[in-house]
C-alpha cells in the first residue's frame, strides 16, 4: 500500500502497544471468465491479482498460531472461490468483491486490490483496476 495510507494507531492494537502490520499477495495469476464482450463469456483468460491489507492486530500477538493472524492462504482461497462462481462482467466488480471479502475479517482496516487482465492487448502487459477500501471501524 502507498506510503500515504493513514495510520491506524488507535484502537485495540495501539492500546496493546503493538503496531499494525501488512499482509500481501503478489502477482497471483489465475484463469477465469471475465469481461463484457461475447468472446469473454465462455473463454477463460488470465487474470493477475495483487492484494495488500493493513491489519489492526500485531504480529507479536500471533503466538505462532494461524488463527491469530489474517491469513494470506485465506485470501488466495477466497479469490479462487469468487472465480469459481462463474462469469464476472467487470474487473471493477471482481475487485470490489475481493475487497469486501478481505474486510469481512474484522481485523482488516485497509485493503488495496489490483485486478489485471493479462491478454487483452498485444501492446500492453495488462489492463485493469486498482481500488482501496477502508473498514468502517478504521474510519
Amino acid at each position: 500500500m502507498a506510503k500515504d495510507t493513514p495510520s491506524t494507531q488507535s484502537g485495540p492494537a495501539a492500546a496493546q502497544g503493538d503496531a499494525p502490520y501488512r499482509i500481501f499477495v503478489r502477482d497471483l495469476v489465475l484463469t477465469g471468465l471475465i469481461g463484457i464482450h461475447a468472446h469473454e463469456q465462455d473463454q477463460p483468460q488470465r487474470i493477475q491479482f495483487n492484494v495488500d491489507l493493513l491489519s489492526e492486530d500485531g504480529c507479536s500477538t500471533a503466538d505462532d498460531d494461524i488463527a491469530n493472524v489474517v491469513s494470506y492462504e485465506d485470501i488466495v482461497s477466497g479469490i479462487k472461490d469468487l472465480l469459481a462462481r462463474g462469469h464476472v462482467g467487470l474487473v471493477e466488480t471482481l475487485a470490489e468483491e475481493i475487497a469486501a471479502m478481505c474486510l469481512g475479517d474484522g481485523r482488516v482496516r485497509v485493503v488495496r486490490v489490483r485486478v489485471e487482465k493479462l491478454d487483452v492487448f498485444d501492446e500492453a502487459a495488462s489492463v485493469g483496476v486498482e481500488i482501496e477500501r477502508h473498514s468502517r471501524a478504521g474510519t
